[in-house]
């Protein structure tokens, strides 16, 4: 069943994103096979100060992350910010040897799933996000997010 949704994308990474960074489509169709509700969705991409300076307030923790999710909880209906870093998902995607659409992907499937309720706090419900990541991901044409590459172990 398919969910409404209204979402904005806000490109405000500027010249730290040295890569290519999706396009609004690539990122509709990534929220559209995530979405299990209605929904008001925010993505922005930001560069490193920004993320850092967001996971210092909101989290406090002194570096940037490549994904936040923010609920605004007592809205009808669902409504959030999924906010991307652009320079820690261009580092980890190629750490991990995943291209950096699929890393997008990725990160946008975890956030939209977060902005659902799903989390990963203890092991049973890592599982259970980490599955329907895959799931989503495999479904959309991505490798599973969480396989190790034979490059990548080949590489280390």
């Amino acid at each position: 069943m398919e969910h409404s949704f209204k979402l904005t994308i806000q490109y405000a990474a500027g010249n730290a994103a040295s890569a290519a960074l999706p396009t609004r489509m690539q990122f509709r169709r990534w929220v559209k096979s995530a979405l299990e509700q209605e929904a008001e969705i925010v993505i922005r991409i930001v560069d490193k100060f920004e993320g850092r300076t967001l996971n210092h307030d909101y989290r406090g923790k002194d570096y940037a992350t490549n994904v936040l999710t923010f609920v605004y909880d007592d809205t009808e209906p669902l409504s959030g910010d999924v906010v991307l870093c652009a320079e820690v998902i261009e580092n980890e995607a190629r750490q991990q040897h995943k291209t950096l659409m699929a890393h997008y992907a990725h990160l946008t499937v975890h956030g939209l799933l977060h902005l659902q309720g799903y989390d990963h706090v203890s092991d049973d419900e890592a599982t259970i996000m980490e599955k329907k990541e895959t799931d989503i991901l495999i479904r959309l044409g991505f490798n599973d997010p969480y396989a190790v590459s034979c490059e990548a172990l080949i590489s280390d």
